[in-house]
């Protein structure tokens, strides 16, 4: 009998640290995945300081500079990686089970002791800078800043500032700031691990506590917007350069978290509405009608601690923009006047059920998926309950969700591109 995976995981305190460890019989390989709380000022943008201090990390420490860390890894064939992710900043890792005693504790190292060298800070800051510019001449990515500013604050983590306004900040930054920034923001706070593969508990516990053991919490407090605010709904249009096809954002704010009950039925719905290429939107509006390549629905931005929205992005020409709206937001509406079939419900929790056993596939998906439901609160124990929950799903439930939260009068529309 296959054991779940609430029984296959194993939770251990190791000094601040809550580490989980999921043996796997890979050979030799472990895979590791982690999080602590940094609760940054949303309303203050300290979201781009903390994605300049992230982008320090990488780049020496205290104790070696970035080409010692570089060739001490690449020694042992193993990897690390760190990425900032609203109030948290998210590591990853990969190496031979043997080289675990000499990765964690470089991580622990570039964590807690960056180097903070003022070369390796400008070319780090030229980084951010051309991703920056970059989002200034991608019409998706205008669209969903403009489309956020419609629905949410500047105190919620969804809300996403512009470009121009974000490079004007980022000159301005120093060295003194990220110095700061790490100082009052990086932590033991809510410290999780996860390692999967060719690892035991009893072995890596004393490594994980030793690594952490006198990481002292930091004292930032929770900053930000839990609900939505929206402006009434409006079209905006935003004018980038040579772009002969628009992308078209629609949304609407979701007063939902994820765990509440109806987050499952509704997330269904939605799928059925424009998750895949067998989807309504893409049966109708693209292949029937011929108006798009692509056009995709879904919930966006809804955690456990804040509200959402639901969005529709098409892409469209410039001679049918009109049309395409039109034709959109007639689906949508049938959509919730009609709700869906026994047939179609029945196709895509399978479909749902597959694409998330299919990503636990790896030792990478297993990891992910374990930190993304600790992070949440679920536990492991919810890799177990997540496909009973999708199939469980009844189209009773998912119509009476469909109707209480899509709505599509309320529905922003933003068009970018040369228009």
């Amino acid at each position: 009998m296959t054991r779940t995976f609430a029984e296959r995981v194993i939770e251990i305190a190791a000094g601040p640290c809550r580490l989980y460890v999921l043996p796997m019989p890979v050979e030799q390989v472990v895979t590791l995945r982690g999080s602590f709380r940094t609760w940054p000022d949303f309303a203050a943008g300290e979201t781009l300081l903390q994605r300049l201090t992230v982008a320090m990390l990488d780049r020496g420490t205290r104790r070696r500079d970035r080409f010692e860390l570089a060739r001490l890894l690449e020694d042992r064939g193993a990897h690390l990686s760190f990425t900032s992710k609203g109030s948290r900043v998210e590591f990853a890792g990969r190496m031979l089970r043997r080289h675990l005693a000499d990765v964690l504790p470089l991580l622990a190292e570039q964590l807690r002791e960056p180097r903070f060298d003022p070369e390796e800070f400008e070319k780090a800051r030229l980084h951010v800078q051309a991703q920056l510019q970059q989002q200034l001449e991608q019409t998706s990515a205008r669209a969903r800043i403009a489309l956020s500013q419609r629905l949410y604050p500047p105190a919620h983590p969804n809300y996403r500032r512009d470009p121009e306004a974000e490079l004007e900040r980022l000159a301005s930054l120093t060295l003194e700031d990220v110095r700061a920034y790490h100082a009052a923001h990086f932590g033991a706070n809510e410290l999780v691990l996860v390692l999967v593969g060719n690892v035991q508990p009893e072995a890596a516990e004393p490594l994980v506590r030793e690594a952490f053991a006198d990481w002292p919490p930091h004292a930032a407090t929770p900053r930000f917007a839990a609900e939505a605010a929206p402006q009434p709904p409006d079209r905006v249009q935003i004018h980038v350069p040579d772009r002969q096809n628009l992308d078209v954002l629609m949304g609407h704010a979701v007063p939902l978290r994820r765990q509440h009950p109806d987050y499952i039925p509704l997330y269904v719905g939605t799928y059925i509405l424009g998750g895949n290429f067998s989807a309504r939107l893409m049966a109708t509006v693209r292949d029937e009608q011929g108006l798009t390549y692509g056009i995709h629905a879904a919930l966006e931005g809804i955690s456990t601690e804040h509200d959402g929205h639901f969005e529709i992005e098409v892409t469209l020409s410039r001679e049918r923009l009109e049309e395409g709206i039109a034709a959109t937001l007639a689906q949508v509406r049938r959509f919730v006047e009609e709700g869906v079939t026994e047939e179609e419900l029945a196709e895509k929790k399978d479909t749902l059920a597959g694409l998330f056993q299919t990503g636990l596939s790896t030792t990478a998906g297993l990891a992910t998926a374990l930190l993304i439901n600790i992070e949440r609160g679920f536990g492991p124990g919810y890799l177990d309950r997540y496909p009973e929950e999708i199939r469980a799903v009844t189209r009773q439930q998912v119509n009476e969700v469909v109707q209480r939260y899509l709505n599509p009068e309320a529905l922003h529309t933003v068009v970018a591109g040369s228009v």
